[in-house]
């Protein structure tokens, strides 16, 4: 098997040293090139070529971000019997794909469950979401949510570490210093002939659910969605303090947030949000910039997961 593995070296939780052991443990069962990401969209770019080259297998070693650009790159023509298969060893801080999955956070358990997928040909496909042309795993947002994402990205640029902690604060942060937090800007539409939303504040799109982990503590806005199902929306419309608190805190719940100021959305093929003004839009926990209007949509199968 022709397969090709994708390091980011500045991943939170794995050593060089424990990465020579996973490459090692890998070469055993592998035709293996191995190539190290130096720069944003990197992974993305050798996706494309795996791809090209129609290799069987793409394995990223890293983060949520990491495996967003590696999928996005081998579906750089679409979904179809020749993309190649994908793995997860995870090394990010939250890696919220693999644990939705139930692969195992340390890294060379998560290689161990891998070979054997690899040994015994299991690949699980599942659904993906895409924001206009941008493939996404597990959740998509606009407004706060993007929001705090972008922030966090400019505090890891200035040299900050991605933990936990630096999330709730500059979460926290962000909230207040939201201009018109009573107001909402955000307008959703669906493709089912559901009622049009005509105002939320914030907007997360699921395509899975746990949408996110604080620590060991799954977050679940909406706790029906699935990789098998179509996407999930939540939304707020008004973030006002005591509503907004509320709904965090029942997120922690297997039932999730409810209330007047809380709207959802179940199984949606497409979705499309519009502002009147750019609002914050982030992908798997990545920014990718201010937009007043995205179409999201429902990919069935797009990809082959080993594990």
């Amino acid at each position: 098997m022709r397969a090709l593995v994708v390091v980011n070296p500045h991943a939170t939780t794995t050593s060089e040293r424990t990465r020579d052991v996973l490459l090692s443990a890998l070469r055993h069962d592998l035709e293996l090139q191995v190539a190290e990401t130096t720069h944003r969209d990197h992974a993305a770019e050798l996706g494309r070529q795996a791809r090209d080259e129609e290799l069987d297998l793409v394995v990223a070693v890293g983060g949520d971000g990491t495996i967003n650009e590696l999928i996005n790159g081998v579906l750089h023509r679409g979904a179809g019997p020749k993309v190649p298969a994908v793995g997860l060893v995870p090394g990010g801080s939250t890696n919220v794909l693999a644990r939705n999955l139930g692969i195992p956070e340390d890294p060379v358990e998560a290689t161990g469950l891998l070979l054997d997928a690899i040994r015994s040909g299991r690949h699980q496909p599942i659904g993906l979401g895409r924001v206009d042309e941008r493939y996404f795993t597990f959740a998509a947002g606009m407004g706060l949510d993007a929001d705090v994402v972008r922030a966090v990205e400019e505090a890891r640029a200035a040299g900050r570490r991605s933990t936990h902690p630096l999330y709730v604060r500059t979460a926290i942060r962000r909230f207040l210093a939201q201009p018109d937090r009573r107001h909402a800007h955000i307008s959703v539409e669906s493709a089912t002939g559901a009622e049009p939303i005509p105002s939320v504040a914030v907007a997360v799109i699921s395509n899975c659910s746990p949408w996110t982990y604080l620590g060991s503590r799954p977050l679940r806005p909406t706790p029906k969605a699935s990789f098998t199902g179509g996407l999930d929306l939540f939304g707020l419309t008004s973030l006002g303090l005591v509503s907004t608190l509320t709904s965090l805190t029942r997120m922690t719940t297997r039932r999730g947030p409810r209330g007047r100021r809380v709207v959802t959305l179940h199984d949606q093929p497409e979705l499309l949000l519009h502002s009147a003004q750019p609002m914050p839009v982030q992908v798997d926990g990545d920014y990718i910039g201010e937009r007043d209007r995205i179409m999201l949509t429902s990919v069935p199968e797009a990809i082959r997961i080993a594990y």
